[in-house]
C-alpha cells in the first residue's frame, strides 16, 4: 500500500460519528480532511477535537471537495439514502453506517451507482472485522464444526440512546427499530452461513414495553431459512449491561462465543470462544482484544486499504442491502404475524 494517506471527509458529528472521526485520524493510512455537520454545537465540538480539519455545515461542500477521496456517512438513518447518493455521484468511495438505507430499491439503486462509477461502497458491520466474531467465521470456514446447521445469536443491553434530537426514538428518522441492533446479527447470520446459499424466508415477533409508543420494538425474535439451515435472532434492550453470545451448530459440533460489558465500547469486556463436541472442547485464545470501537478502527484501515488497492471492502453493497433487505422483511413479519418468503418479498 502507498505511503500516501487517503483523505478522508466525515458526514455526522454525534456521539458515534466522533468516533469515526477518531478512527480515522488515527489511521496510519488515513487522514481527516474535512467534516459535515448542522448543529453549531457539534461544529465547534468537532473544530476542539480535531483541529487540523476543516469543519462545515453543509455536507454538500464536502463532497464538493477534490481532495476528499472517500467519505464515510454517520447520519441519522433516514438520511442515509440521500447523503449516500450524493456522495458517490459525486465520485468520491464511501464507508456508509449500517442501515444503506430504509428501502430495499435503494439499496439497489446505491449498489448500482457504486458498481457503474467503480467506487469502493463499504457497509458498517463492524463485527467482521472483530477478532472474537470474525473468529468464528474462520472456524467455520476452516470446517471446525463440519457444515454448518444452526445459527443462534442473541443479545441482551440497556436501551437505545436518543441519538442527535431524539431521532431514534422516531420511526420516521429510525425507519423501523430492527433496523438498528439486530441488523448486525442478520449480517452475521447470512454471513455464518454463507456455504448455505441466500435465505429464504423470516419469521418474527416483536412487542413493547412502551404503551405509549409500542412500535417501538424492545424484544424481537426472527427465524430465517436457508437451503438446510436455519438462524435464530434474538434480542432484548429491556436490560442492562451489553452482553452478546452466539452458538453455531454444525455436522461435527458447535462453536459458543460470548461477549459481555458495560457497553459495547467498553475496552474491558470479558470474552471467549470455545468449540468442540461432547468431552472434545477447544477454548481459542485471542492474541488481540475485541470491542466496538476496535473493530471499527480496523474498518477504516480496511476502507483505506481498499481505496488504495481496489480490494473489496469486509462488508460489501450487496452484503448491506442483504442485511437491510432481511430487517425489512422481519417487520413485515411481525407486522403480519406471518412468515415471509424473501423472493415474494422482493417481488412486492
Amino acid at each position: 500500500m502507498s505511503d500516501k494517506r487517503v483523505k478522508f471527509g466525515l458526514i455526522g458529528y454525534g456521539l458515534f460519528g466522533s468516533h469515526h472521526a477518531d478512527a480515522i485520524a488515527n489511521c496510519g493510512h488515513a487522514e481527516l480532511t474535512a467534516i459535515a455537520v448542522r448543529s453549531d454545537a457539534s461544529q465547534q465540538l468537532a473544530r476542539d477535537a480535531h483541529p487540523t480539519a476543516d469543519v462545515l455545515g453543509d455536507y454538500r461542500r464536502l463532497i464538493d471537495r477534490d481532495d476528499i477521496e472517500v467519505v464515510s456517512v454517520v447520519a441519522p438513518n433516514q438520511l442515509h439514502f440521500e447523503i449516500a447518493k450524493a456522495v458517490l455521484e459525486a465520485g468520491k468511495h464511501l464507508l456508509l453506517e449500517k442501515p444503506m438505507a430504509l428501502r430495499v430499491e435503494h439499496c439497489d439503486e446505491l449498489v448500482a451507482l457504486a458498481d457503474a462509477n467503480k467506487l469502493v461502497l463499504a457497509v458498517g458491520h463492524e463485527l467482521r472485522l472483530s477478532s472474537l466474531w470474525g473468529g468464528v467465521k474462520k472456524l467455520i470456514d476452516a470446517g471446525a464444526i463440519g457444515d454448518p446447521l444452526h445459527v443462534l445469536i442473541e443479545l441482551s443491553r440497556f436501551p437505545y440512546r436518543p441519538g442527535s434530537q431524539g431521532w431514534r426514538y422516531d420511526l420516521d428518522r429510525v425507519g423501523s427499530w430492527i433496523l438498528e441492533e439486530p441488523i448486525h446479527f442478520f449480517d452475521l447470520a447470512r454471513w455464518y452461513l454463507s456455504s448455505r446459499g441466500e435465505p429464504t424466508s423470516v419469521y418474527a415477533r416483536a412487542n413493547s414495553r412502551h404503551p405509549d409508543n409500542p412500535k417501538l420494538l424492545d424484544n424481537f425474535s426472527a427465524i430465517v431459512n436457508f437451503n438446510g439451515a436455519y438462524a435464530v435472532i434474538s434480542q432484548t434492550l429491556a436490560a442492562f449491561g451489553h452482553h452478546q453470545t452466539g452458538k453455531i451448530s454444525g455436522t461435527e459440533g458447535t462453536i459458543w462465543a460470548w461477549w459481555s460489558a458495560a457497553d459495547a465500547r467498553s475496552d474491558k469486556p470479558t470474552f471467549g470462544l470455545r468449540y468442540g463436541l461432547g468431552d472434545d472442547v477447544t477454548e481459542m485464545t485471542f492474541d488481540k482484544p475485541t470491542g466496538e470501537l476496535l473493530e471499527l478502527a480496523d474498518e477504516v484501515a480496511a476502507v483505506a486499504r481498499c481505496v488504495r488497492e481496489g480490494t473489496p471492502p469486509p462488508c460489501t453493497a450487496v452484503d448491506g442491502r442483504w442485511s437491510t433487505l432481511l430487517c425489512l422483511a422481519a417487520q413485515r413479519a411481525v407486522d403480519r404475524e406471518t412468515p415471509v418468503s424473501i423472493e415474494e418479498f422482493v417481488a412486492n
